[in-house]
C-alpha cells in the first residue's frame, strides 16, 4: 500500500465514509501476507516508494494472478516481468485493465493513474535494434514509477553520427539509459557527452565471443567515463528501476 492510498483510507475513516471494522481488514497484511507459495511485501511501496514487481519466470499462471489478486486492493500499479504470451493471456482473463507488452515481455496493470514525480526526463539510448526488447523492459518500468521517459533507438558506434545527430534530447536528459550488446561501447561514448548519470546495460546480443553478454558488460564495467553504472546482463528492469531512483523528486 502507497503513502496516497494509505492517507486516503485514514480520512475515509475520519470522515464515517470507511468503518473501523473495514479499515482494519485492509491493514491487517500491511507489512506482508503468506498465501503459501509466495510471502507478500504490501509494505514495500511505503518502504521504498514502488510496490513489489512480480517475476513471471518459474511462477505459474495461477500463482501469478493469485498474487495480483492480493495486491490489486493495495496497490496503484503493478509490473509482471519475464513473462511469456502463455501465462500473459491468463493474467490478462482475469485483469482485463492489465495491458501485455510483448517485446519487453512484461504486463502493466495500472489501477489508478500514476503521478509524475521525476525531476526531468529520463532518455533510453540503444545501441541496435536488436537491443529494444530490453530497453522497452527499462522504458516501461521507469514510467510506471512516474517518469516522462523517451527513447533513441539504433544509434550505435558503427554509425557514430546517428548518435550526435540527437544531442538535443541528450542534453535535456536528467538521467540516461543506455543499451548495448557486441562490444558494449555505446555507454562509455555517451557518458563522455554528459556530466548526468548514465547507466549502462549489457544486453546478450553478439556472436560467439559475445559470451551471452560478457564481453559487454566487462567493457561497461572497464568504462573509463567516471559517470557510468552498470546493472545485470539484459536487466532492463534494474535500470529503469535505478533510473527512476536517481530521478525521484
Amino acid at each position: 500500500m502507497d503513502k496516497d492510498l494509505l492517507i486516503n483510507l485514514l480520512k475515509s475513516v475520519a470522515d464515517g465514509k470507511t468503518g473501523t471494522a473495514d479499515a482494519a481488514e485492509r491493514l491487517e497484511h500491511m507489512a506482508y501476507e503468506d498465501i503459501t507459495y509466495a510471502h507478500i511485501d504490501h509494505h514495500r511501496s511505503l518502504r521504498k516508494g514502488f510496490p513489489e514487481v512480480i517475476f513471471g519466470e518459474g511462477k505459474t499462471a495461477e500463482q501469478i494472478v493469485g498474487i495480483l489478486e492480493k495486491m490489486q486492493r493495495q496497490e496503484n500499479i503493478i509490473l509482471v516481468t519475464r513473462i511469456d504470451p502463455e501465462k500473459a493471456d491468463v493474467v490478462l482473463s482475469r485483469f482485463p485493465k492489465a495491458v501485455y507488452h510483448s517485446d519487453a515481455r512484461m504486463v502493466v496493470l495500472e489501477l489508478n493513474a500514476v503521478k509524475n514525480c521525476g525531476r526531468g526526463p529520463i532518455l533510453i539510448i540503444t545501441a541496435g535494434t536488436s537491443d529494444i526488447p530490453v530497453a522497452k523492459e527499462a522504458y516501461l518500468t521507469a514510467r510506471a514509477m512516474g517518469n516522462t521517459v523517451e527513447t533513441i533507438f539504433d544509434v550505435g558506434v558503427s554509425g557514430i553520427h546517428r548518435l550526435l545527430n540527437h544531442h538535443k534530447a541528450i542534453d535535456q536528459a536528467n538521467v540516461l539509459i543506455v543499451v548495448a550488446g557486441m562490444e558494449g561501447a555505446l555507454p562509455s561514448v555517451v557518458a563522455g557527452m554528459v556530466d548526468r548519470p548514465v547507466i549502462a546495460v549489457p544486453t546478450s546480443v553478439g556472436y560467439g565471443v559475445n559470451l551471452g553478454g560478457l564481453t559487454a558488460l566487462f567493457a561497461m564495467l572497464n568504462s573509463c567515463s567516471s559517470n557510468v553504472a552498470v546493472v545485470n546482463i539484459d536487466n532492463g528492469f534494474g535500470a529503469g528501476y535505478m533510473a527512476s531512483a536517481i530521478n525521484r523528486e
